[in-house]
């Protein structure tokens, strides 16, 4: 029997920042991830205001560091001609954005969570969730059963502990699949700045991740979803045809849904795991390490203060509400300036 303040099921950015921020506050944490590492995930663009979030994980260093790809705005092609969007300035300067491959920015994490003292199982699946008076107390894994006080899930969008559950998902789109793939090289200006490009039935998004390296991600707004392709067109510029590619083209889930009950007795849900939008939102990684530290603030304090079992999940569960409805009204205002706004926009 293996027994924990609190199990982490999913070591990607959400989960890990749950695990470190329990570790932090010297609790005793396990972390479950059913993969290898490193896994094939998109590039990340991320904007400067995170920067505080990983100085407080403690990985600021190790990310940003001198060679680390930086940026100071993004061009922007959507309801007319190409513009220079700056992420702004203070007076030390014009702020930079980085870029971080996800394989550094998973294994940065992950050896930060086991430096604390994360006890951590990889790969290791979940199986099923334990519960004792309605209460969640664990989970049965393909290393044992683990018990804990609290079960933290941050399986990404396969929203484990929701099925599990049988909880409900309130979908707040028609399904849509972003496809994403990487070129070999890199031609200027997309070596300079991340491009947003509008097209007839969507958007694509190109950023420099690494020297010589391109990452594209498309999104159609229309077409109905299907398994990645070799054929898949992602509406790429003249100019980057030329570029071979690497790997191959990849699909993920990001029609816009939430769960019914995102927290509850015994439990929370981070990152994609409690709810999703698409990449357009721009809030991905900066939501999965918000979500997994406000979590792990909620179970200390209710470990500490028992009085707080029932406030703190409700209280989580009205904060990432009001998010994700703030988040999506603002991805519907930025969608109808869009020359071919989606039709769906219309009967939301």
């Amino acid at each position: 029997m293996k027994c924990f303040d609190v199990v982490v099921v999913g070591a990607g950015p959400a989960g890990c920042a749950a695990a470190i921020s329990c570790a932090q506050r010297g609790l005793r944490v396990a972390l479950i991830e059913r993969q290898r590492f490193p896994r094939f995930r998109p590039g990340e663009s991320l904007h400067p205001g995170i920067e505080p979030l990983l100085q407080q994980l403690g990985v600021s260093a190790p990310l940003l560091h001198q060679q680390a790809m930086r940026f100071t705005g993004q061009w922007v092609q959507w309801n007319g001609p190409a513009r220079f969007h700056a992420l702004g300035s203070d007076e030390h300067g014009a702020w930079r954005g980085f870029q971080i491959a996800r394989a550094q920015l998973d294994a940065t994490l992950l050896r930060q969570a086991e430096g604390l003292g994360v006890t951590v199982h990889q790969p290791c699946q979940a199986r099923h969730v334990l519960k004792q008076d309605n209460r969640v107390v664990g989970l049965t894994t393909t290393h044992g059963q683990f018990f804990t006080s609290c079960l933290i899930d941050a399986s990404g969008s396969a929203s484990w502990l929701n099925r599990q559950l049988h909880l409900k998902t309130q979908v707040c789109s028609p399904p849509m699949v972003a496809r994403y793939g990487y070129l070999q090289g890199c031609i200027a200006p997309y070596e300079t700045a991340p491009h947003l490009l509008a097209h007839t039935t969507g958007w694509t998004w190109i950023a420099q991740v690494q020297k010589q390296l391109l990452h594209w991600t498309h999104l159609d707004f229309e077409t109905p979803p299907s398994a990645p392709r070799k054929d898949v067109d992602p509406m790429l510029p003249e100019a980057l045809r030329t570029l071979p590619s690497r790997g191959p083209i990849r699909g993920a889930d990001v029609t816009w849904r939430i769960s019914t009950a995102v927290a509850g007795t015994g439990y929370f849900m981070v990152g994609d795991a409690a709810s999703v939008l698409d990449p357009a939102s721009s809030h991905g990684v900066l939501k999965a390490l918000m979500t997994g530290m406000q979590a792990a603030q909620a179970v200390f304090d209710c470990l500490r203060q028992p009085a707080l079992q029932a406030s703190a999940p409700t209280q989580y569960c009205q904060w990432l509400n009001h998010w994700f409805e703030r988040d999506s009204e603002q991805l519907r205002h930025f969608y109808r300036q869009h020359p071919y706004p989606p039709r769906w926009l219309t009967e939301t």
